[in-house]
């Protein structure tokens, strides 16, 4: 399952949320503070994955745009994809559309993450680069029997 984004780079769609009752505005439509909550913990997953390290924190989340309301009961995939990697960095770009209808609720861009070390909180190395997260991504993909070549 992988999907093609505007910018011609892969988005994996693996995680899922159900929008329920407590994740609602006044407008009865997902609150999108808790669609940030939600960007913010599924793009750390997906860092903490690809760097295979857990001490990582959020440094910086670029431009969000929000293009559509999700409702209760709405069923929200979040797609992952890679846009760049530093010495201690890594930056993702988050899109989260409707299940059902494939149409984007929002889309998260330039959300940078840093290792650090867990006891100094000081950035570190992670010794990843671009190329080695793309090989490492298609054999953990295969790995998940996903049809992938």
């Amino acid at each position: 399952m992988l999907n093609n984004n505007s910018m011609g780079e892969y988005m994996r769609f693996l995680s899922r949320r159900l929008v329920m009752p407590g994740d609602l505005n006044y407008a009865n439509a997902l609150f999108g503070g808790r669609a940030l909550e939600w960007i913010d913990e599924e793009a750390a997953i997906y860092a903490i994955c690809q760097l295979e390290t857990n001490s990582l924190v959020t440094k910086h989340m670029g431009a969000i745009s929000f293009e559509s309301p999700a409702k209760l009961g709405d069923v929200v995939e979040f797609g992952l994809t890679t846009k760049a990697v530093g010495r201690t960095s890594i930056t993702v770009s988050c899109l989260v559309r409707n299940k059902a209808t494939k149409k984007t609720i929002c889309f998260a861009d330039d959300i940078v993450f840093v290792r650090v070390d867990s006891q100094t909180q000081r950035p570190e190395p992670h010794h990843k680069t671009l190329d080695m997260l793309q090989t490492q991504t298609l054999k953990e993909l295969r790995t998940l029997n996903l049809d992938v070549e």
